[in-house]
C-alpha cells in the first residue's frame, strides 16, 4: 500500500450562524479575527497562525456555489457545534477578564492532564467555542 500523502494544519473550519453579520461582528469583537471575504451567504476570517473560520449563514451553502474557478460542493451543519482556538500559556485569565468585559459568560474551565487549560463559552448561535492553552493534547 502506498504511503499516505501528509498534511500540515487545518487550513479551514466552518460554523453555521443564523445571521452571518450578527456572528461575523462577535467574532471579529471578541477575537479581533480580520474579515477575508463577505458575500451574503458566507464569510471568512483569518485566524493567526494561517487558519480560516468560515461563517456559513445556515442554508446558505445547501446548494453548490459556482465560482469562476470552479465549482464549491453543497454543504450544511446544524446543531451546537465546537471550536476550539489555541492560546498561549499564561493568556487564561486575560482570556477571562475579556469574555467577562464582553458580556460572554465562560460555561465551563478545564484543566487536563498534560497540564492544558480550557475555558469554554457559547457563541451567538449556541455553538461551544473554547480557547486552550498548550498541553491539551500531544501535539499541543
Amino acid at each position: 500500500m502506498p504511503a499516505i500523502p501528509r498534511t500540515s494544519h487545518v487550513l479551514e473550519t466552518s460554523l453555521y450562524v443564523s445571521d452571518l453579520d450578527h456572528a461575523r461582528r462577535f467574532y471579529q469583537a471578541i477575537f479581533g479575527f480580520e474579515l477575508f471575504l463577505h458575500d451574503g451567504r458566507m464569510c471568512s476570517l483569518g485566524v493567526p497562525g494561517g487558519s480560516v473560520l468560515l461563517l456559513f449563514r445556515r442554508g446558505g451553502s445547501a446548494e453548490p456555489a459556482v465560482t469562476p474557478g470552479g465549482t464549491i460542493p453543497a454543504h450544511d451543519g446544524g446543531g451546537a457545534l465546537h471550536l476550539c482556538f489555541a492560546i498561549p500559556r499564561g493568556e487564561l485569565e486575560a482570556w477571562e477578564r475579556h469574555l467577562a468585559a464582553a458580556g460572554v459568560a465562560v460555561e465551563s474551565r478545564v484543566i487536563w492532564p498534560g497540564g492544558g487549560e480550557s475555558l469554554y463559552f457559547r457563541d451567538l448561535d449556541g455553538h461551544s467555542i473554547e480557547v486552550a492553552t498548550p498541553g491539551l493534547w500531544p501535539s499541543y
